[in-house]
């Protein structure tokens, strides 16, 4: 049976970007695992200024929520584009594709929702290529 709760800090879990070949554009902290949570899915990203998210997705079930909690920039999504800034929340359906663009001090935000496994799917989109 999993624990009644669980707190740890995000800087404690591993960034995955690295490793994915995506050190250069952000960080990415998949914290799920981290958290023992069964349900929801927990992500911490920092972009680095006036880079974009390494790819553009979507997914099939799964609606997201991304929280901006420092920096500005954009969010494309779909084939809109929008400007974000701190305490921005953005829901997204699972069929909208989504990316996002630091500005020049960089983009911090959180993204969760359902977790579906192998729900998720790259788009072919030249904005982030």
């Amino acid at each position: 049976m999993p624990a009644s709760h669980t707190q740890i800090n995000l800087k404690d879990v591993e960034d995955v970007a690295p490793g994915n070949g995506f050190g250069d554009r952000w960080e990415a902290r998949v914290a799920r695992t981290a958290l023992g949570a069964q349900q929801t899915g927990l992500t911490y990203f920092r972009l680095k200024a006036g880079k974009r998210s390494p790819f553009t997705h979507r997914h099939e079930h799964a609606e997201e929520v991304y929280v901006v909690l420092s920096g500005s920039g954009k969010v494309k999504l779909g084939e809109q584009v929008a400007e974000v800034r701190p305490r921005d929340a953005i829901r997204v359906a699972p069929e909208v594709s989504r990316a996002f663009e630091a500005g020049p001090e960089g983009l911090e935000l959180l993204a969760f929702g359902a977790h579906q496994p192998g729900d998720g799917q790259p788009v072919d989109d030249p904005w982030t290529a």
